[in-house]
């Protein structure tokens, strides 16, 4: 029989239907590129490409030269602009902001066909590296509310370039879904005065079937209520809200439980499409009216990271009632996960 889940940290509801799927089906992926003419985000084309932000590499390196590991650039086709301001209106019901922000690629390898869970531990740290950089950044940008940072990996999870690369958005506004676990997470806190995740870490170590791994810093989990086969989350075991606040032996702990997490899903759903997101702290800035704003943030908020390997999809039923059909346990794709030799 199926069950619904909540979904402690966003409040939404899942649907546990193990009974509907077989193992699932993991979408054929993309022959390997042959003949591009010029990949612009490879060695040699940085003339291709926006002029870099950030880039990590040798001392002597010349800013927009080849040598580097890391290479941040704004995108060429942006979601959000940084020039325009970002003023509010509305017409009655409608109400409409400009589309001020920013739009950042991460350029993760010079390696064209590169994977990250193949990368070395090393080179993962400065990937890493590169997104705290960019998060301190833009927490300067007086129109910025949030800023995100995702992986589409292959293009049936949204990727449009097959060199390894990562992003980085700016919102003018908290995305709703955002508000929804800093809300959440903020009630939590007021009513136990306890962090909402560290209970929920503290609980899955003590009811492990849903652990992947653990190590004293990290735990890899796939959560209670999963939306998606084979969803993974990455905590941090000790209580910290801002990814950016990470020292670099603190991203290098980071990367092993990261390099660990991908290998795991790669080796068993061989080498499947995902989606990545960051969740952290959101922009802190004072707003005029709402001084309560995050005042508790540093108590109540848990930076984590989750990985959605793109294995179903979306159909009807999900668009129309908000509920997400998953057809894996997470119990299930806790102990498929786990049993992998790496």
């Amino acid at each position: 029989m199926s069950e619904l889940r909540r979904d402690p940290i966003t409040n939404r509801w899942v649907v546990i239907a193990a009974e509907r799927g077989k193992r699932p089906q993991v979408l054929e992926e993309d022959p390997p590129a042959k003949g591009d003419a010029v990949c612009p985000f490879c060695p040699g084309s940085e003339d291709e490409t926006t002029p870099e932000v950030f880039a990590i590499g040798p001392p002597e390196r010349e800013p927009n030269g080849p040598d580097w590991g890391v290479r941040v650039i704004p995108n060429r086709y942006p979601i959000f602009q940084e020039h325009s301001e970002g003023l509010r209106r509305g017409y009655g019901l409608f109400d409409q902001i400009n589309g001020v922000g920013i739009h950042e690629v991460v350029v993760e390898s010079p390696h064209h066909e590169a994977s990250l869970a193949d990368l070395p531990v090393a080179e993962i740290q400065h990937i890493l590296q590169a997104y705290r950089h960019r998060l301190l950044v833009h927490r300067n940008n007086p129109n910025l509310r949030y800023v995100l940072i995702f992986r589409n990996y292959k293009k049936q999870a949204g990727a449009s370039m097959v060199h390894p690369h990562s992003q980085i958005i700016g919102t003018p506004i908290t995305p709703l879904l955002v508000k929804a676990k800093l809300d959440n997470c903020h009630k939590y806190y007021l009513d136990k005065e306890r962090c909402l995740l560290c209970d929920l870490i503290w609980q899955e170590i003590n009811w492990p079937q849903r652990i992947v791994s653990a190590s004293e810093q990290y735990i890899i989990l796939c959560p209670f209520a999963s939306c998606f086969p084979f969803e993974v989350w990455l905590c941090p075991r000790v209580h910290c809200h801002d990814f950016a606040l990470l020292s670099d032996q603190n991203l290098l702990e980071v990367a092993i439980a990261l390099k660990e997490m991908l290998m795991r899903i790669k080796l068993t759903l061989n080498d499947p499409p995902y989606n990545f997101i960051l969740n952290t702290a959101p922009v802190v800035r004072p707003r005029p009216g709402r001084p309560e704003y995050w005042q508790t943030l540093q108590y109540d908020f848990h930076w984590y990271i989750e990985l959605i390997p793109r294995l179903t999809t979306i159909a009807g039923f999900e668009w129309g009632s908000n509920f997400y059909v998953n057809p894996v346990s997470p119990e299930q794709a806790a102990e498929r996960l786990k049993q992998v030799s790496l």
